[in-house]
C-alpha cells in the first residue's frame, strides 16, 4: 500500500472537513449509479447505492453538526 506524505495542514479540523467532503461527494456521486444501475433495471443494485447514499449523507450532516459545534466553541 503505497502511504500518502503527511498533510502539511495541521488545523485541527481539517480532517472533520475533509470526511464532510468527501461524504457529500459520494452522496453526489451514488446519483449517476443510481440511475445507471435503474438504465439496466437492476432494481437490487439502485436500491443498495441508495442505502449508500442514505449512510454517507447521514455521516455529512453529522460532521457538519460537529463542525459546527467546534468552531463555535473555538470562537466562544
Amino acid at each position: 500500500m503505497v502511504r500518502q506524505p503527511e498533510s502539511p495542514v495541521k488545523d485541527k479540523n481539517y480532517d472533520l472537513i475533509h470526511a464532510v467532503q468527501m461524504s457529500l461527494k459520494h452522496v453526489w456521486h451514488m446519483e449517476t449509479y443510481i440511475a445507471d444501475a435503474e438504465d439496466r433495471g437492476d432494481t437490487e443494485l439502485a436500491s443498495w447505492f441508495r442505502k449508500m447514499q442514505d449512510n454517507n449523507r447521514k455521516a455529512a450532516e453529522q460532521g457538519k453538526k460537529m463542525l459546527i459545534d467546534r468552531l463555535q466553541k473555538e470562537n466562544g
